[in-house]
């Protein structure tokens, strides 16, 4: 009997049988984040673990954690979109810093129209590029933190993303010229729909332009797509202004001063008709002395600044006047 009651032999620990006791080695099992070195020293997880029961703070601080992170995300998302979009409403409105201004010209009210609303198509496609590429940035910040929380280990992670970003950098660099082209493009206004250029390649109206190519129909009704990183120069003729030339030859033995003040009567009608003055030409016309001089003729020129486009227009009834007028006053154009 005595020999029962002194008996050593140690009692088997029993086995958890309640759910609570589960719960409890589970929450043990996780408290290796708050419980471990490091965690000790965790503010979040001193302080909840003064206000959780036992076993919860590791769990609670790591879902708090998580939750932190996409709110701040979403938050600095939100500040940086808003901050964006104020920008491009400025820009679209016209009351951007001057050094970050494209000057313009105004030339009459429907001219100031189109140049303000190719401003506004500019600035929100550069803010929607920007928009979406602060999400990226954002995004995928937050995704790695989370990542790290899990306990992954991010150098490999960071090692194969570089090496992909190289070999799609080598595999797409023609594309990513075109984008950085177009962007450029974009923010310096160069062209826009509508405008009649030359890009070496094709001569046409642009009639859409993407960050990637632009859109061209030429003369024939032909259309060309032209891709914007290998566009090496533009000429535009429809920004700003334009300017007509008309070449009056008349025979070598004319009266000079006559001949000149004809040309200037006919520049003033020209000038003083609305049709054209408030519609077509910026300036007055100009009438040069003597373009040019041979044994056969006398070349006068007249110049007129007209809006961009419309210089053909002016060209043509300023040669119609021209030619008018010299038929009434009896001088014969002589040939070239």
């Amino acid at each position: 009997m005595f020999l029962s009651v002194l008996d050593p032999t140690p009692t088997p620990t029993p086995e958890p049988t309640g759910l609570s006791d589960i719960a409890d080695q589970a929450a043990s099992a996780m408290m290796a984040t708050c419980s471990g070195p490091n965690g000790k020293d965790d503010v979040l997880c001193v302080t909840l673990s003064n206000v959780l029961p036992a076993g919860w703070a590791s769990p609670v601080a790591w879902v708090i954690s998580l939750v932190l992170i996409v709110v701040a995300a979403l938050i600095v998302r939100a500040i940086l979109h808003r901050l964006i979009g104020r920008v491009i409403r400025r820009a679209a409105d016209g009351v951007m810093p001057e050094r970050l201004r494209v000057k313009t010209v105004t030339i009459f009210d429907g001219t100031s129209a189109v140049l303000s609303e190719r401003r506004r198509q500019r600035a929100e496609t550069l803010g929607s590029v920007l928009s979406s590429l602060i999400s990226v940035v954002i995004f995928g910040t937050a995704a790695l933190m989370i990542l790290g929380r899990f306990g992954m280990d991010l150098a490999p992670v960071l090692t194969s993303v570089g090496i992909l970003g190289v070999a799609v950098g080598f595999g797409a660099q023609e594309l990513v010229k075109d984008f950085i082209a177009g962007m450029f493009m974009l923010m310096e206004d160069q062209y826009g729909v509508g405008d009649l250029i030359d890009t070496g390649a094709a001569i046409g109206t642009v009639e859409a332009v993407t960050l990637r190519i632009t859109r061209l129909r030429d003369a024939d009704g032909r259309v060309w797509y032209v891709r914007n990183g290998t566009i090496t120069r533009i000429g535009n003729e429809s920004q700003g202004w334009s300017r007509a030339l008309v070449d009056v030859p008349v025979a070598y033995n004319a009266d000079i001063s006559g001949i000149r003040d004809l040309l200037k009567k006919v520049a003033e009608e020209l000038w003083e008709d609305p049709d054209f003055r408030d519609v077509a030409m910026v300036e007055e016309p100009q009438v040069y002395g003597l373009e040019q001089i041979s044994d056969k003729a006398m070349i006068f020129r007249i110049t007129v600044k007209t809006v961009p486009a419309h210089q053909a227009e002016v060209a043509r009834e300023l040669r119609l006047r021209v030619k008018s007028a010299l038929d009434r006053a009896g001088v014969a154009l002589a040939g070239v």
